[in-house]
């Protein structure tokens, strides 16, 4: 069973919510899970907040942990996720943010690194990885990873908690 499917099935499950903060990705991970029908039972919604501006107008990021941190860092993942789950008061936010290349920009971050955020009922969960190939395959390895953390999470927690 594909991730965003064991995802639809969790959700709809528990009746619970999903947004998504989504930089590297553009929007995949959101087709990946909308592709499904009756993804409206649990999807809210998904912001593609892809520059440093976009992270702090749409998700209120403070312009500080971007200074500090940088775009791509746990901090910002988890920012992003956080400023997401205010806006949407849904039960799962689930942020990423990274480098798909084929350059590096400003950031000091080797190409094909990801950050990841998962809010949950209970906590934050952030992860970084580094990831390999062309710059579409990064960007795939990004959504696959994001899909197969919540997929788990949600596998891995009993219902109710």
């Amino acid at each position: 069973m594909a991730p965003e499917e064991i995802i639809a099935e969790q959700l709809r499950r528990r009746g619970w919510r999903l947004a998504l903060a989504e930089t590297t990705t553009g929007g995949l991970i959101a087709v990946r899970l909308v592709r499904l029908a009756g993804s409206s039972a649990y999807f809210d919604r998904s912001i593609v907040a892809y520059s440093r501006q976009a992270k702090i107008d749409s998700l209120g990021v403070d312009p500080a942990v971007l200074a500090q941190f940088g775009s791509v860092s746990l901090e910002t993942a988890r920012a992003m996720a956080l400023g997401l789950q205010r806006l949407s008061r849904v039960e799962l936010v689930l942020a990423e943010t990274g480098i798909a290349g084929p350059i590096a920009g400003r950031s000091p971050k080797p190409i094909g690194t990801a950050c990841f955020a998962l809010c949950t009922p209970t906590g934050t969960i952030c992860e970084e990885h580094r990831f390999s190939g062309d710059r579409h395959a990064i960007q795939d390895h990004i959504a696959e990873h994001a899909l197969t953390m919540l997929a788990h999470y949600l596998t891995s927690v009993p219902e109710g908690s």
